[in-house]
């Protein structure tokens, strides 16, 4: 799952990114207002981390960007304002959440998978569909009963898939999704070919109900 973090600070947005990447998390940065905005306005995340003062504007301006295009990512503020009012314009903004500065890491990891949860799968802790049984707090796996051992990007193409139910991917949202920012480096997708097929075998062999369809020239869909 990709996660955004929009923090000026170099050593800090190391400190997070190490931690997330850790929890499994992929990882992108900005440390300016316009790298933010190119990154929101090219990308789609699952949460956003956001630092409310930035070189060159400010932070609840990038709020109402991803409002002016729809979008649906989850947005954390994490900023040195702790004062009251700070907290309630960011909340009216547009934020699922404020985390004043200082804050302990697993706090914040808390949080984004509080956010994540709350977004994508109805605030629920377990994805239940029929034989398949996915715990989002453990990342682990089963189908009827019996654990499946996915890989990172496995489980997340699975978790994409199924927050997507029933909606065709293409294979370049695919590709971001995997890559973030750096899919557009690749000359092809067979890296997304790749890892599509050992999720499908594994699940496959697995007895899963087949709820993984590829769309002809087209990418792949979740149906439930």
């Amino acid at each position: 799952m990709k996660i955004l973090i929009i923090e000026d600070e170099p050593e800090l947005a190391a400190d997070i990114g190490a931690y997330l990447t850790a929890q499994d998390y992929l990882c992108e940065y900005a440390g300016t207002w316009a790298q933010a905005r190119e990154k929101v306005e090219l990308y789609r995340y699952e949460c956003i981390l956001l630092d409310l003062m930035l070189p060159g504007g400010d932070g609840l301006d990038i709020l109402d960007i991803l409002k002016e295009q729809g979008q649906q990512d989850g947005v954390i503020i994490i900023s040195a304002k702790n004062d009251y009012e700070s907290k309630i314009k960011g909340l009216h903004a547009g934020a699922d959440d404020y985390l004043a500065k200082p804050f302990h890491l697993p706090e914040l990891a808390a949080r984004i998978y509080s956010v994540i949860r709350r977004r994508s799968f109805a605030n629920q802790n377990n994805v239940l569909q029929n034989e398949l049984k996915v715990d989002l707090s453990s990342r682990v796996v089963t189908v009827n009963g019996a654990v499946v051992s996915l890989t990172r990007k496995e489980l997340d193409l699975l978790l994409f898939f199924i927050s997507n139910k029933n909606r065709v991917i293409g294979k370049s949202a695919l590709a971001e999704h995997l890559s973030g920012d750096i899919a557009d480096m690749f000359d092809n997708h067979d890296f997304v070919y790749a890892h599509v097929k050992n999720l499908k075998k594994k699940l496959t062999e697995a007895g899963y109900g087949n709820y993984l369809k590829t769309i002809y020239a087209t990418g792949y869909k979740w149906e439930g």
